[in-house]
């Protein structure tokens, strides 16, 4: 396995919902659609990272950075690449960006119920953060 990472671009759109349809957790979101994937790149050509194996996409993360935190969503990685290491790089590359752009605490959007995600994280360094709750409103 020769792995690439890179950014995605809007022509990746498609294909990073594909991607995400099989590999990341759908539960307790609003719907993925090819627009709002190409608004992301558009708006923070950085922001999506991918894991690439030739031309599959084998990983993903958001690398959110607002210009005053640095929040990671959609860590997924392919069901058969899993326990690899592909997370953590993936991980490790967002954590790099934040560091560049001046950030100094990453905080990463984790359902309670995704019991299959909390490992990976606390691998990373992560710990649930006991005294903040997210509180959302659909716009």
């Amino acid at each position: 396995m020769s792995l690439t990472f890179r950014p995605a671009v809007s022509a990746d759109a498609a294909a990073v919902l594909a991607f995400w349809s099989t590999s990341a957790e759908d539960s307790h979101r609003p719907s993925d659609s090819a627009a709002a994937v190409e608004r992301l790149v558009e708006s923070d050509p950085d922001a999506l990272l991918l894991a690439l194996d030739g031309d599959e996409i084998v990983g993903t993360v958001v690398a959110g950075w607002d210009g005053w935190r640095c929040h990671l969503y959609r860590l997924a990685v392919a069901p058969d690449r899993r326990r690899l290491g592909i997370g953590r790089e993936l991980i490790r590359r967002a954590e790099a960006r934040f560091v560049a752009l001046g950030g100094t605490r990453a905080d990463a959007m984790v359902l309670d119920d995704n019991e299959l995600a909390h490992p990976a994280w606390a691998a990373a360094g992560y710990t649930r953060q006991a005294e903040w709750s997210r509180w959302v409103k659909p716009v």
